[in-house]
């Protein structure tokens, strides 16, 4: 079996002081996320996360940076992933959409207050991709081309 990496987006996505996670079911428990998601044949790591960010909370965003590009081994499962995250502007919420099937809903949160729950955490690279941000980390979107 030939080993290769996950490719995942995330999007931090910051309003009003509050960021924007997901409540997923994940092996039978309640975890918080990032909207985030994989990478779909023949579509840009932008298209992903705005695709990604919509499905999951019913928010449209506009990507604004890339916050970090990352590499996780699950413990759970071996998995290696490369995520690549990015921050983005909130344009519009349609709380009227479904959202994806494991989404439980979605939960606006100080910094605080995610410290607060860290325990309900998916992985590190949650808290890891947040502390970047607001650490300043914001690369230009030009760093990432389009598929050939």
């Amino acid at each position: 079996m030939q080993w290769h990496a996950h490719v995942t987006v995330a999007t931090i996505v910051e309003h009003e002081g509050r960021f924007l996670f997901v409540e997923e079911l994940k092996g039978g428990r309640l975890v918080l996320n990032q909207p985030a998601g994989h990478l779909e044949a023949r579509e840009s790591l932008q298209q992903a996360a705005v695709r990604e960010t919509l499905e999951e909370t019913g928010c449209e965003v506009e990507l604004t940076a890339v916050t970090g590009i990352y590499l996780y081994t699950a413990p759970s499962n071996g998995v290696t992933y490369q995520r690549i995250c990015f921050t983005a502007e909130l344009i519009r919420h349609y709380p009227e959409r479904a959202l994806d099937t494991d989404i439980s809903g979605i939960r606006w949160l100080t910094y605080d207050e995610l410290l607060a729950e860290r325990q309900q955490l998916r992985s590190e690279l949650v808290l890891r991709c947040l502390d970047d941000y607001r650490a300043g980390a914001r690369y230009s979107l030009s760093l990432l081309h389009e598929p050939m």
